[in-house]
């Protein structure tokens, strides 16, 4: 993006979407566990599309509008996020009446879809954010993962304020994914697993649904407080999740506040990483940060399912509510050296 434009680059990332959707229904149809996997990291290109999107709102906002135009494209995945799993049983039946295994079906929608994605982004993303607001630089080097991570990394750890955007990003989606992974199985235990679908469901919208709010929070009371303000709710959220015991009505509240502070986090940090980095560096820091971010959700999903299996799902569940209390202390720690730099 930094060479070429938002374009080339969220068009490169959907088209790798796409085509690994398709090849992970391929290998859920011929049972082919390594082939489903080569799929999967494929697909994975599209959630970092899709977070990407979020900082092609913020390039052409001004200070004053940053975070609600980050929350409003937040808020726009409602829609699939909210549906999507809702649609799965439909999308099952479809396959099956093709003649194919009934779960590849998901994974053939998603390949059309992210395709015409990447058709909606080539044809209306036009101009380029980027050549527009001036950041294009065709000689910047390319890309070179490690070196682009250490360099972000040396460009944040001197500046307050995006070392606490970063904070913020990082800390609420690990502590959303660990919990968010576990619950579907911490249902199924209970006998519940019918219900899973609308659990991750109202979840999702507490992700995304709320964010043209929290957006318009962010502006009004303050980056710093408004991450504050995440991991309150975010810490409620995985506490009233297994504080009394089992319960369908506690899981449902959690997990929706568990996205709410998500929200929070994710706008709040978001703005106020691009924000605090020189603009020469931040196209290169966005994607170090999403970066950073997903590598913790990875490990985070990949973890809580051990930590269930080995000391169940409250554990899980109370180590969300400790790194929401040490966002807390440490955004509370931070804010003088935060209002110094602003």
């Amino acid at each position: 993006m930094r060479r070429r434009g938002r374009r080339p680059g969220l068009i490169r990332a959907w088209t790798a979407a796409s085509a690994g959707a398709f090849i992970a229904a391929i290998g859920g149809q011929i049972g082919s566990f390594p082939v489903f996997v080569v799929g999967m990291l494929a697909f994975g290109a599209g959630q970092a599309a899709a977070l990407q999107g979020r900082f092609v709102a913020a390039d052409l906002a001004s200070d004053s509008e940053r975070s609600r135009a980050i929350g409003s494209v937040v808020w726009v995945g409602t829609l699939g996020a909210a549906f999507g799993p809702l649609l799965t049983p439909w999308e099952r039946r479809v396959a099956d009446a093709a003649g194919l295994e009934p779960l590849v079906g998901p994974f053939l929608f998603a390949a059309v879809l992210f395709a015409v994605s990447g058709a909606v982004v080539a044809v209306w993303l036009r101009p380029d954010p980027l050549e527009v607001a001036g950041l294009l630089d065709p000689h910047a080097s390319r890309v070179r993962p490690l070196r682009q991570v250490r360099t972000a990394i040396s460009v944040v750890a001197v500046r307050p304020s995006a070392q606490l955007g970063l904070a913020a990003m990082v800390v609420s989606q690990t502590a959303m994914v660990a919990v968010m992974t576990m619950t579907p199985p911490y249902m199924k235990d209970h006998n519940h697993s019918d219900l899973s679908a609308y659990v991750i469901a109202l979840h999702i919208v507490g992700m995304y649904g709320f964010s043209p709010f929290v957006g318009r929070a962010v502006e009004r009371i303050g980056r710093p407080k408004s991450i504050m303000v995440g991991s309150v709710i975010l810490g409620a959220g995985t506490t009233i999740s297994v504080i009394g015991g089992y319960s369908p009505v506690l899981v449902f509240i959690g997990l929706f506040l568990l996205g709410v502070g998500w929200s929070f986090g994710l706008v709040a940090g978001s703005t106020l990483l691009s924000e605090s980095v020189p603009s020469a560096s931040r196209v290169e820091v966005q994607g170090a940060g999403d970066l950073l971010m997903s590598l913790c959700g990875g490990a985070a999903a990949l973890s809580s399912g051990f930590v269930k299996q080995s000391f169940g799902y409250h554990t899980v569940a109370y180590a969300g509510t400790l790194l929401a209390g040490a966002l807390l202390v440490y955004t509370m720690s931070a804010r003088p050296a935060v209002r110094r730099a602003a």
